[in-house]
């Protein structure tokens, strides 16, 4: 295992420490609450590994993946058996794969090509089976399917022609079916009989609405709906619906933050905890049954905390506990006897490594909304990690994707680097985000580069006038919207930012748009609706009012660009069409393109690279350390279409990688 140096304030983080793979990830306990999962590596590759609950340190690896790595498993009901999901090179048309613990025996259940795979139900009543979802058929529409998990032998019980998914119960039973309104609201059809006529309007909500509304799920009766409601109110309040009687209880609220996360028993279905997260997550309990784990798990270790995994006796959970400055740790809890066995965090050797705090503060927007937002300082700007510095630092506005997300509190690593090379980090929930109530999340309707953006501006005035951010280099970065974000302060407002790093960004939300996956066009009203319209004259003129591209004559600052040549939401053009407007106008871009990736870098190789070259082109922008690029290319697929020569050590570190490929 890695180690770090002695630290002080200016001691540089290796890289690898933060963009590596963790030593353990993912934990969870097996259904019957006889075994413990995890991930890590075999060999580099992230996998599957198993072991007696007892006996941690027995643990063996139970998948071989040697490419991309395991990321997203789970246990099934079957006793010996998990489930894995894997996609190649990014392009999202998701495999399950089971594993038998026994044999190690690997079955790909969904073996069709350019067929996206999602689980929709698995069971404890049905320990054998698992409903699926796969577009076969209709590269648009996911029919369900019951997959036999020894066999993967499969039965279609629900044709889609039309709706936007299906609910599903315990008894594999498909319950109702959603689609999507011309006017982005959501309208909701319950399953009365066969065929196309077997659905009658069940309830709706707005376009208002629908962000901060869907259904949960049902209890073990089937008969109790739960619902996330945000209906008649601002912040979203969690509901039951009585199928019966249509009575509707609500059971939980928050004035100033929607429903988060929820904690619900393993067989009865029913919801006995909810949080709520404005600045930091809180828990409130609904069943009193479990008021006492709580109050006890709170005194175990620092941060939120979560229950990640639960056995269906309920007499083990495995709880985690997140927090800004340190490693994730995991702890195996007996209800019984009220302990908590320490099982790992995911990096150890960044325990006892000189990590910042994430402050939390309320910003006001111009217009007076509040903007919850985190900041982070150096600990040579701040080295009691009070929040305040004595002086103004360079400071990098880290700006989240989606935009139907929102930034949180807890560990980082793009901030733990950013801030180790001496930058002050910036995240914002700027509107649109969702977390904090409709209002706010509607009042980015159609401001994708209007309001939204005047929010990021707000902020950075903000942390100008609170002495934290030095004006003349103010960074902008993200992915996703946040690399959008990063586009439109580059071209839109230039004067404000002395560089940016999009990674995987639109440049033209007319393409983008024209170009979403198959399986997003029942979903394409939620877009049109708060983006803009790109089937009308109206639409098509804000869309190209709001696109970065046509703004490249504005661009006076350095940009970097990173691509996954496979991503299916912002197709690889959005990016080559704003580095060739660049290039037709001898603007210099540095372009780093991954043909093994997609919407965003999942191998940590790749992940590690580009890192490597974000670091060095802040450092030659805003002046702050970084770890030369070295061999740190080694092992990615990284090219670079355009502008390595303008980053040091890029053009060298390139020709290495190359010939060790």
């Amino acid at each position: 295992m890695s180690q770090i140096p002695a630290c002080d304030a200016t001691t540089l983080l290796p890289r690898k420490l933060l963009f590596g793979n963790p030593d353990k990830a993912s934990p969870q306990i097996s259904p019957n609450g006889a075994y413990l999962s995890y991930l890590a590596p075999v060999n580099g590759v992230m996998n599957v590994w198993v072991a007696p609950a007892d006996d941690p340190a027995a643990a063996r690896p139970v998948t071989n993946d040697a490419g991309r790595g395991v990321r997203l498993y789970g246990w099934t009901y079957n006793g010996d058996q998990l489930a894995y999901l894997q996609d190649s090179d990014g392009d999202e048309n998701w495999h399950i794969y089971t594993v038998n613990l026994d044999s190690r025996e690997v079955r790909d259940i969904t073996p069709m090509e350019n067929v996206r795979a999602e689980i929709q139900h698995a069971s404890p009543r049905h320990p054998r089976q698992m409903l699926v979802c796969l577009n076969d058929r209709d590269p648009q529409w996911h029919d369900v399917y019951c997959v036999d998990l020894v066999t993967g032998e499969r039965t279609l019980i629900q044709r889609n022609d039309g709706f936007a998914g299906f609910g599903t119960d315990d008894d594999l039973n498909v319950r109702y079916a959603a689609r999507l309104t011309n006017d982005g609201g959501t309208e909701y059809f319950q399953k009365t009989g066969d065929g196309d006529n077997g659905w009658e309007p069940f309830w709706s909500n707005g376009m208002e609405d629908s962000l901060t509304t869907w259904p949960l799920g049902f209890d073990r009766s089937g008969r109790i709906l739960y619902l996330v409601d945000s209906r008649g109110r601002n912040t979203s309040a969690l509901k039951s619906i009585n199928l019966d009687s249509g009575e509707e209880s609500e059971l939980a609220a928050d004035s100033l933050a929607d429903v988060g996360d929820t904690l619900i028993h393993p067989t009865e279905k029913t919801v006995q905890a909810v949080s709520f997260q404005y600045e930091r997550k809180r828990w409130q309990v609904l069943d009193d049954s479990i008021a006492a784990d709580l109050e006890f798990l709170a005194t175990v270790a620092d941060g939120d905390m979560e229950v990640v995994s639960r056995s269906l006796d309920d007499s083990c959970w495995i709880v985690a506990y997140l927090l800004d400055g340190g490693p994730a740790r995991y702890y195996r809890y007996r209800r019984e006897s009220k302990t908590a066995r320490f099982l790992f965090t995911n990096r150890e050797s960044l325990e006892k490594a000189a990590l910042v705090k994430e402050h939390p503060v309320v910003i006001p927007a111009r217009d007076g909304l509040n903007l919850v937002c985190y900041y982070s300082l150096p600990l040579d700007g701040d080295p009691s990690q009070t929040g305040r510095t004595d002086r103004p630092l360079p400071t990098v506005l880290l700006v989240h994707g989606g935009p139907w997300a929102r930034s949180e509190w807890g560990y980082n690593p793009v901030v733990q680097l950013l801030a180790n090379r001496g930058y002050a980090v910036l995240n914002v929930n700027f509107r649109g985000s969702t977390g904090f109530g409709k209002e706010f999340a509607n009042a980015g309707n159609f401001e994708w580069g209007g309001k939204m953006h005047d929010d990021l501006l707000d902020a950075v005035t903000w942390a100008v006038g609170r002495g934290i951010a030095d004006p003349e280099r103010v960074a902008i970065m993200g992915g996703s919207y946040g690399g959008y974000a990063t586009l439109v302060g580059i071209t839109m407002t230039p004067e404000v930012f002395a560089c940016g790093v999009d990674i995987v960004g639109p440049s033209n939300l007319l393409t983008l748009l024209n170009t979403v996956p198959p399986y997003w066009q029942p979903m394409i009203d939620l877009f049109t609706s708060r983006v803009g319209d790109h089937r009308t004259e109206a639409g098509r003129a804000l869309l190209q009012e709001r696109s970065p591209l046509n703004y490249v004559d504005q661009i006076c600052r350095p940009l970097l660009i990173g691509q996954g040549a496979n991503d299916p939401r912002v197709k690889q053009t959005e990016s080559d069409q704003i580095v060739q407007a660049m290039q037709e106008k001898a603007i210099p871009v540095t372009y780093v393109l991954y043909p093994d990736e997609g919407h965003g870098f999942a191998r940590p190789e790749n992940n590690l690279s580009f890192y490597a070259v974000a670091e060095a082109f802040l450092a030659e922008c805003l002046g702050g350390r970084y770890e030369p690029i070295g061999d740190d290319l080694a092992g990615s697929s990284m090219t670079v279409p355009a502008g390595a020569e303008h980053l040091p050590g890029l053009e060298e570190a390139l020709e290495r990688a190359v010939h060790e490929r």
